[in-house]
Order: C-alpha cells, then sequence, then structure tokens
C-alpha cells in the first residue's frame, strides 16, 4: 500500500532525474556541470575553471566528433555472406566509428549486451587520425589493403608525449555512441588490462554514469585465449586481465542470477575471442 505523504511532487528534482538519465556524463559529483551540458548539446565552451573534473587534450575533440554526422552508407556483400537469407547475424566490416554512427538510427536503444575488445594501449597497438573526408579509402589504407602513402600509420609508443590522450582520444567518441545503442537494462563488458584501465574507469564513469558501474572482472590472462601472462619488464609478472561492466540504466537492471563460475565466464570470454579472430 503507499504511504501519501501530502507533499506535492517535485518537478525540479523529477526533471534532475530525468536529465540524469539521458545525460549521465553531465553530472559531477552528483550536481549538473552545466558547461558540459551545454558542450553535450552542441554549443562549444572554453572551460578553464578549477574545479574536479577528468580531462586531456582533445577531449572537446573527441566530444564533437561523436556529434558529427556520417555521409557513409553500408552496403550487403552477399556473395561474400553466407546464408544470407535465413541468417539473424550480422558481420559489419568498417571504421568502428563510422559504423557505430551509421548504426544509430536503426539500433538506437535497442542493444541489450555489447562486449569490446578494445586496443590495451600496450605501445604496439595501432593508432590513427580518425578521419572521414575520404573514409573508405582511409579503412582501406589503415588495414592494409591498398597501398596508398598519404596516411600516417604508427605504433603508440609510450615516448610519445599523447601516448594516453591519442588512446583516450580515440575511445571517447566510440563509448558515447555505443551507449546510445543500448537499452535501458542493456550491458557492456570491456577488456582491458593495466596500462588504461584506470583511464578507461573514469571515462566509463563520465560516459555510463557512476551509479552504473556494476564490476570490474579480474581474469587470469594465461587462461585466457592467446593470452601470454607477460610482464617481465616490470620485475613482475603479471597475469591478470580485466572486464569492465557498466549498464545503461541501474534501476532497469536486474540483479544477475544465478553468479556465474569462473569456468563458465573463462570458457565464455575465449570463445568470445576465438569468434573474433576467425574474422581477421
Amino acid at each position: 500500500m503507499h504511504k501519501l505523504d501530502g507533499l506535492t511532487p517535485d518537478i525540479a528534482q523529477e526533471n534532475i532525474e530525468q536529465l540524469k538519465t539521458l545525460f549521465p556524463d553531465v553530472f559531477e559529483e552528483g550536481k549538473i556541470d552545466f558547461d558540459k551540458l551545454k558542450q553535450v548539446l552542441g554549443e562549444y565552451v572554453d572551460d578553464n575553471k578549477e574545479r574536479y573534473n577528468f580531462s586531456w587534450n582533445g577531449k572537446g575533440q573527441a566530444l564533437r566528433l561523436a556529434q558529427t554526422p556520417s555521409a557513409g552508407t553500408l552496403r550487403p556483400c552477399v556473395e561474400e555472406s553466407k546464408n544470407w537469407d535465413i541468417t539473424q547475424n550480422l558481420y559489419i566490416e568498417g571504421d568502428n566509428l563510422e559504423v557505430l554512427k551509421l548504426l544509430q538510427k536503426n539500433y538506437h536503444k535497442k542493444v541489450k549486451m555489447i562486449y569490446i575488445d578494445p586496443p590495451y594501449n600496450t605501445g604496439k597497438d595501432f593508432v590513427y587520425t580518425d578521419d572521414f573526408k575520404n573514409s573508405i579509402a582511409n579503412y582501406l589504407n589503415i588495414t592494409g589493403q591498398t597501398g596508398e602513402e598519404n596516411i600516417k600509420i604508427s605504433t603508440n609508443n609510450e615516448k610519445n608525449g599523447r601516448y594516453h590522450t591519442d588512446w583516450l582520444n580515440m575511445m571517447y567518441p566510440r563509448l558515447r555512441l555505443a551507449r546510445n545503442l543500448m537499452k535501458d537494462d542493456g550491458l557492456i563488458f570491456i577488456s582491458i588490462d593495466d596500462n588504461e584501465i584506470d583511464n578507461l574507469k573514469k571515462i566509463c564513469d563520465e560516459i555510463f554514469g557512476e551509479d552504473n558501474y556494476l564490476n570490474t572482472i579480474s581474469l587470469n590472462a594465461k587462461l585466457s585465449a592467446g593470452a601470454s601472462g607477460g610482464g617481465e619488464d616490470r620485475k613482475l609478472k603479471k597475469n591478470i586481465e580485466y572486464i569492465l561492466i557498466y549498464c545503461k540504466n541501474i534501476d532497469y537492471f536486474p540483479p544477475i542470477n544465478p553468479v556465474y563460475k569462473e569456468t563458465e565466464l573463462m570458457e565464455y570470454i575465449a570463445n568470445m575471442r576465438k569468434e573474433r579472430k576467425s574474422f581477421k
């Protein structure tokens, strides 16, 4: 039985809660960052005020990149497909940022679960600048399918002054677009190791909201498919990787029951990675 308290609805608080659901990243320590709200709505803000926030060189540009429409088109390749008429699966080859933008129209708030295995930024990862002026040629070039020399291909070496910055600018718009695709009770799993787990946690807290963080799973890398369990250069052999888990909206997300056993989870992750590698 609902107990009446005699109070009228708190319209302001209800509006704040709705705003938090739509834009969790504009809240910092429970309060609205109005400058950030302006940026999310497409207005450029030159913010130099000192306050608690996670920032880096190029963050504003990365936000605008996520909001920039794509002029690309997804085209089916029936001759290279298997069981085209009856399959329930879809494999898309292309620049992942542009593809995420193209999926927004038909799959906005329709995806139940997302699993991504991004570059760990180990110093050997492939890094490139997002550029959609000639997106198809750009994609074919960076994947080694053409021999054009007008686009620089390099690894993100630790000696690079923008070592973490380049990685953050790559991840930030992609995670924002991924959130847009998630259902209200959707989940996202993100694999990472110790090179960027701290930065990944911070940008995910901003994009998905701290309240929607569910857990961080530690994995024994030696048992994972293709993992080496290296780290001798740090004087202490490491064998742990991580999976960060966020939901779209904690109010819509039920408790996970039953709890998965470690062996079942490890087998699931290994199969996911095996399937991903089979497409390369």
